[in-house]
């Protein structure tokens, strides 16, 4: 087995904590320059100079078209900037703004997640703006957009709704056109902030228009601290290309999995008859096929980005919540979100698409549930489906949840190909 093993073996003995960012542990809430949850999507705004009119959404992405000659040929032209440049502070005020609670509740008087990858997206991509900020034009000529969810880490059960919650983030590690994002969450405790979640955003330059890469700024190193950081972005970058070139979709299983997959399948054989098509289930066990849900959005306008596509944000948060609830109705109780892997964005969703979102558990490991998310679009003129996302999740529910056993090749390759498999 590649990752889920190992990763919910982690999980089972509490070895996810958060990694370190630039600063950690109690901040002043007041501090000044802190940005309010409601003022990151208006700097985004002003930044990229979006409308926030939907008829005259055309006009202000061509209006863009004017911000080429702002645009680096080579980075070798660009300044670098420091891990500091870029680091940022969000508050959602929770507690002190009781008007904003209701957004963010969840009936078990809790903190949606869901909303909380919306922030986590839009704190992203400030961030990176934040990085390669132009002091002489007064909107940036890139158009940042969010690559890959690497990871989210949570080290709480869950969030109380009636205390203020803290972000911070940073850019942590830059290639040519591509950057990492190292973000941390904090709830307030009596005095103090305390850290609850972790998570790893990369994040990628395109040009003003959104149609070829663009350079971004290089960054300077001013500490061991930073020079850690830094290498453990090289080494997640490896780790993704390694993972890609070993899906199952472009070499066939080694020789481990070829075992597993072959004792996997004798086990659901029936010892009464000779015969590979007779499958029964094992004890305290349930087909893959069996654990699946699907949903349907629409893409209206309000759920779009300064880019007018659809805010990858919302994505997730229309993902989680069907693998939540998949994750409940596979485990028989209300689970909560341990970690996030591998969120792959891979094309974008335009407004006015059908988005169609397939849910199924694709691992178990005693109260742990691997969920796996598939979306894919579908205009509303063509009937042609495009595969956008995909979304991996990792629930923990409150009693222990049955095995899950594929039926075909598919679903064996599903149990390997999941982020937490390796």
């Amino acid at each position: 087995m590649r990752r889920a093993a190992l990763r919910l073996c982690a999980l089972g003995k509490g070895q996810l904590t958060p990694g370190r960012g630039l600063t950690q542990g109690p901040q002043n809430p007041k501090k000044q320059g802190i940005f309010h949850i409601h003022e990151v999507r208006d700097k985004l705004r002003e930044i990229v100079g979006a409308s926030t009119n939907w008829r005259d959404h055309v006009k202000a992405m061509e209006e863009r078209k004017l911000l080429h000659s702002f645009l680096a040929k080579s980075q070798d032209e660009l300044p670098p900037r420091r891990m500091k440049d870029s680091y940022i502070e969000v508050l959602l005020p929770l507690g002190s703004e009781p008007e904003l609670r209701e957004k963010y509740l969840t009936v078990q008087n809790t903190v949606r997640f869901g909303r909380i990858l919306e922030d986590l997206d839009s704190l992203g991509v400030l961030t990176c703006y934040m990085h390669n900020k132009i002091h002489s034009a007064k909107m940036s000529p890139l158009s940042i957009v969010t690559a890959l969810v690497d990871k989210i880490d949570m080290c709480k059960k869950s969030l109380s709704p009636e205390q203020d919650i803290k972000f911070s983030g940073h850019v942590s590690w830059v290639g040519k056109t591509s950057m990492e994002v190292k973000m941390q969450m904090f709830q307030l405790h009596g005095d103090e902030f305390c850290p609850v979640l972790d998570a790893t955003f990369v994040m990628v330059a395109r040009d003003s228009e959104n149609k070829g890469p663009a350079f971004v700024n290089p960054l300077i190193l001013e500490s061991p601290e930073e020079e850690e950081l830094f290498r453990q972005g090289e080494l997640n970058k490896g780790r993704r290309i390694a993972f890609s070139s070993t899906s199952l979709l472009k070499m066939a299983p080694s020789a481990e999995e070829r075992t597993t997959i072959h004792e996997m399948f004798l086990s659901t054989l029936d010892p009464k008859t000779i015969s590979f098509r007779s499958r029964v289930l094992p004890p305290n066990a349930v087909w893959m096929e069996n654990s699946k849900l699907k949903s349907l959005e629409i893409c209206h306008p309000q759920e779009r980005n300064i880019f007018n596509r659809i805010f990858g944000g919302f994505l997730m948060r229309k993902a989680y919540e069907l693998g939540w609830a998949t994750a409940c109705s596979f485990g028989g109780s209300r689970p909560f979100v341990v970690a996030v892997d591998d969120i792959m964005f891979q094309k974008p969703v335009e407004v006015g698409s059908l988005l169609f979102l397939s849910s199924q558990v694709c691992f178990t490991q005693n109260n742990y549930i691997q969920v796996r998310v598939h979306s894919e679009v579908a205009s509303l003129q063509e009937k042609e489906h495009t595969t956008t996302n995909v979304f991996h999740f990792t629930f923990m529910s409150e009693k222990e949840v049955p095995l899950v056993f594929p039926k075909t090749y598919g679903g064996f390759s599903l149990v390997f190909q999941s982020p937490c498999c390796t």
